[in-house]
């Protein structure tokens, strides 16, 4: 059966699926290879709960008509959503970058559905198995699609972008992030900068912040509307920006006071700002979209316990986040204050220099306390009035249940896996 074949069987379907724990009746139910499973024994029992069509690349669970046999099930699901692409051809929007990604793909999606019907991303569905279901939850009745991409080495964004063939690209920045897959911040760079060459390539759409050498310098040959704080060649003049610790930001003509917390949110902002502005969405509009959104799921919320105001950013860290959030937290003018900071994953070799710039930088300031905890944190464990080690979570968890903490004002971050957001249950 040839592409366009199941494609026609996937517009009688509801829905796409991968997780027989989330499917839906009347949909395409792909059967993917794990490292851990084989989702193609899973294929009467995505029949049994409603799926009209199951796609298998094992004829040993070949059942009857619903059953698509293919030579690989994920390869199917990625040329289908290639195809599914082409045959709707609306607008799409992709962006990517070492930090801010999912944030910036949000405050777009609200600014831009305030005049068109637009999809987006899930969560942080960004990969070569989320970049295609999400262009696959797009239908006729889409007018703008938001596509997030994530990538930890090369080649990755150079990939999805010829499945989401973007008509625009964002790349919000080029950190420290993924260095043990790209081999080190140029790795990053490179890797990143792939959309700018697929926008080059096939005449399209870049939006840039002047503010970024890196961006000002990779996208010289790309068509571009541009933002930039007191830049006069900026189409988006951006003329003050101000945090304490929620970002207040003044364009020409309006003014937004955010939900966000920290100078790193600015760009998220100024970004969102930007597109809703190139797609003519009224001031108005875009300042009350922004204004009314309120970040979730660990990322740079504000919550209160007890007594105590808490920062969360403990959805994910790296040594370019983890820098600027600690920056932005010193700088807050609030007294009694405490960073919580946890390892950061994937840094390959660069790990123990990166988390020793951490530790030089908390250890070189006094408005803060700082609790360094897990084991990368620990190789670098001194004796500091202001800076204590924990090689666990454990640890860490069994010293709060030992003090009380009152009137504080703390920062919590740190890579997903160390699941920081824990914390809250011992304050």
């Amino acid at each position: 059966m040839n592409i366009q074949d199941i494609h026609n069987l996937f517009l009688q379907c509801k829905s796409v699926s991968i997780d027989t724990r989330k499917i839906e009746a009347n949909s395409m139910f792909f059967a993917i290879k794990g490292e851990n499973f084989d989702a193609n024994t899973f294929t009467q029992q995505a029949l049994d709960l409603g799926a009209l069509f199951v796609v298998i690349d094992n004829a040993a669970y070949f059942i009857d008509e619903r059953t698509i046999l293919v030579e690989n099930s994920l390869e199917t699901l990625q040329e289908l959503a290639k195809f599914h692409r082409t045959y709707l051809g609306l607008p799409v929007i992709a962006l990517t970058g070492s930090n801010g990604k999912t944030t910036t793909k949000e405050l777009i999606n609200v600014v831009l559905s305030k005049k068109f019907k637009t999809k987006a991303t899930i969560g942080n569905l960004n990969n070569h198995i989320g970049v295609p279901l999400t262009i696959l939850s797009f239908t006729k009745e889409t007018e703008l699609g938001i596509v997030e991409m994530g990538a930890n080495h090369k080649k990755e964004i150079a990939f999805l972008c010829e499945i989401a063939q973007p008509d625009y690209g964002y790349i919000t920045n080029f950190g420290k992030a993924h260095l043990e897959g790209f081999g080190g911040v140029e790795g990053v760079i490179q890797g990143k900068s792939e959309m700018y060459e697929y926008l080059v390539k096939n005449k399209k759409t870049a939006f840039i912040n002047l503010e970024d050498p890196i961006q000002v310098d990779k996208s010289k040959a790309i068509q571009s509307f541009t933002f930039g704080l007191n830049k006069e060649q900026a189409d988006i003049k951006i003329r003050s920006v101000e945090t304490n610790p929620f970002v207040a930001i003044r364009y020409d003509g309006f003014a937004v006071q955010s939900n966000l917390i920290g100078l790193y949110n600015a760009n998220n902002i100024n970004a969102a700002v930007a597109i809703g502005t190139y797609f003519k969405v009224a001031d108005n509009d875009i300042k009350s979209a922004i204004e009314a959104y309120t970040p979730d799921n660990n990322r740079s919320q504000l919550l209160k316990k007890g007594s105590n105001q808490i920062i969360l950013d403990a959805y994910n860290a790296n040594p370019s986040s983890m820098a600027v959030a600690i920056a932005n937290f010193i700088q807050l003018d609030n007294q009694n204050k405490i960073m919580i900071l946890g390892d950061m994953f994937e840094l390959g070799n660069e790990s123990e220099q990166e988390h020793k710039i951490i530790v030089d930088a908390v250890v070189g300031q006094d408005q803060s306390v700082c609790y360094l905890i897990g084991k990368a944190f620990y190789l670098h464990n001194i004796s500091n009035e202001k800076v204590r080690f924990f090689e666990t979570f454990d640890a860490f968890a069994d010293f709060l249940k030992s003090i009380k903490l009152e009137d504080h004002t703390i920062l919590i971050k740190g890579s997903r896996g160390m699941a920081l957001e824990r914390t809250l249950d011992y304050i």
